[in-house]
């Protein structure tokens, strides 16, 4: 297993980033049922090796210990000196995990069960009406149902619009 330690040390979290969660899906073999509900986005293969954005550590209610990963087109555009828009082709990836104590440091926050794993996925003439992103939430592999996938671009809209409704900036 793989352990990362992020610039957290203000909350004490060590991330690891090599718990299983849900098995990619191929793309090839894509069918109404892989792919999220309004979007259509599915579980792009390979993601696991990304490269990192940066982790975040989410408070209550979810409290969650996050990894955003990019494809490589999402970090030549964070490392343009953060440019906005992304360009078409970008895709975003975000594990989620309840956290836990460090059965070996004490001070450390660890993943515990995974929540989801999400997506964004931009193309601007594909997803015009939603900014220009296409949005997926996983769960065990499998879409979530409408309703989770209704708020997804109603609350980058609100919060993040003037960056391209990204909320992950580059660690550096």
């Amino acid at each position: 297993m793989k352990w990362l330690y992020t610039g957290l040390a203000a909350t004490g979290v060590a991330l690891s980033v090599g718990i299983a969660l849900a098995a990619p899906t191929s793309n090839s073999t894509v069918n109404a049922e892989n792919a999220s509900p309004i979007y259509g986005v599915t579980i792009p293969d390979g993601y696991r090796q990304w490269e990192l954005v940066a982790p975040s550590l989410q408070g209550p209610p979810l409290n969650e210990l996050r990894a955003i990963l990019g494809n490589p087109t999402a970090l030549k555009a964070y490392r343009s000196d953060d440019t906005r828009p992304f360009p078409d082709g970008t895709i975003l990836a975000k594990l989620a995990w309840k956290h836990m104590q460090s059965p070996e440091a004490a001070s450390a926050l660890v993943p515990a069960d995974s929540t989801t794993v999400q997506f964004m996925v931009k193309d601007s003439k594909k997803y015009a009406a939603t900014g220009g992103w296409g949005f997926g939430r996983f769960i065990n592999g499998k879409p979530a149902d409408v309703s989770q996938h209704e708020t997804c671009f109603a609350c980058h809209q609100a919060l993040v619009k003037d960056r391209d409704y990204v909320f992950t900036r580059l660690a550096r």
